[in-house]
């Protein structure tokens, strides 16, 4: 293995360098596309760095000088470019105001690789020494990407985030290509925009706190009730959702209301963004026992499989292993096992099973529920 050269990249901080930067693009250009954000305390990722990269040439464009959005999506939608990017999933949403719908074209290389029978959640770093035989080094990756100007070391660090990206494509299509799998590419990549593009609320966070699996329905109607209102008052205020409740505070909140305002100050501090009009409001919202309707509207939290319906997911999992081991996969991507716990309690059918999943494992998962 040997350490990565540096490469030279334009420094884009206007819309015409961008455009003309973009305009020596061909028509359907295979354009390496990465982010630097912040999101240290706030809601919403700080978009700090576009970084672009195609035949040789790279730029780092400033998203804190002008507004990148219409050269950008002129390029990717008019041009029918594609954008390889590389875990991609808090990209796009750092990306959100700029692309709302994600690159029309995206090639993810970590689900290509996972594809590609490679191993699942492949770091970029594990791409490029597989690849390109080159060690990055990973010393910037903490790094404040909204000071100006960005030293010489976080611009070449950012640029080679872009620069193996088109050999890392190539060496996974043909892998792709000998096993038939473009269009379960095209799938996961799909089902990744469509993930970014509807960030709004799940509107039954409760489910996703197991504790909560044999309370009373009341008590989780007003658990959904606290984290839809933490959900929208942090992107309200802009600062993270755990600053305003964390989970065991929710908890505790929903299973045993306070009575008074001292005993919600006492018990909340510690919580940096619950200032004295959150509190106020987070006193209030507790007040009132959950109505038939907002009873009506929880889904139940779902616990950890028992008895038959542990056996019976023992059973689903062995089939999952070995359909893994036949198409070289990660279990963890033919169907993660959240998905498959959630199937054998709730017996619908997941959404992962309308693709490329479907013909592989409904039958079988079906035939072995309790």
């Amino acid at each position: 293995m040997t350490a990565a050269p540096s490469h030279a990249s334009d420094w884009i901080h206007s819309g015409e360098a961008l455009h003309a930067w973009l305009a020596a693009l061909p028509d359907h250009a295979v354009v390496g596309m990465d982010t630097e954000f912040m999101r240290r305390d706030t809601y919403y990722p700080q978009l700090a760095l576009l970084q672009l990269g195609h035949a040789g040439r790279y730029a780092l464009v400033d998203p804190t000088a002008f507004k990148i959005g219409t050269a950008l999506q002129e390029s990717l939608q008019q041009r029918e470019l594609v954008a390889v990017m590389h875990s991609a999933s808090e990209d796009l949403e750092a990306l959100t105001d700029i692309l709302p719908d994600g690159p029309p074209r995206l090639y993810d290389t970590q689900i290509a690789a996972s594809l590609a029978g490679l191993g699942l959640s492949l770091s970029y770093r594990a791409l490029v020494e597989i690849v390109a035989g080159v060690v990055l080094d990973k010393g910037e990756t903490r790094s404040d990407w909204l000071q100006r100007p960005l030293t010489e070391a976080q611009r070449g660090y950012a640029t080679l985030d872009v620069v193996y990206l088109q050999d890392i494509r190539q060496h996974l299509d043909q892998r792709l290509s000998a096993l038939g799998r473009h269009a379960w590419l095209d799938e996961e990549c799909n089902r990744l925009k469509q993930r970014s593009a509807g960030r709004h609320a799940d509107p039954q966070p409760q489910r996703s706190l197991r504790p909560a699996a044999e309370w009373p329905v009341e008590q989780q109607a007003l658990l959904r009730r606290l984290l839809l209102w933490r959900e929208q008052t942090a992107r309200d205020i802009n600062r993270p959702k755990t600053w305003l409740l964390d989970e065991p505070l929710a908890l505790s909140l929903a299973q045993h209301p306070p009575r008074s305002r001292s005993e919600l100050e006492q018990r909340s501090r510690g919580m940096r963004a619950l200032r004295s009009a959150q509190r106020e409001a987070l006193s209030e919202l507790l007040q009132p026992a959950p109505t038939d309707a907002e009873i009506a509207a929880t889904e139940p939290v779902l616990g950890l499989p028992q008895g038959e319906a542990k056996r019976a997911l023992a059973s689903m999992k062995q089939v999952i292993d070995a359909e893994a081991s036949r198409l070289d996969l990660p279990a963890g991507l033919l169907c993660p096992r959240k998905v498959l716990e959630d199937y054998v309690l709730s017996r619908q059918v997941p959404a992962l099973f309308d693709g490329w999943r479907g013909p592989i494992l409904a039958d079988a998962l079906a035939s072995r529920l309790p």
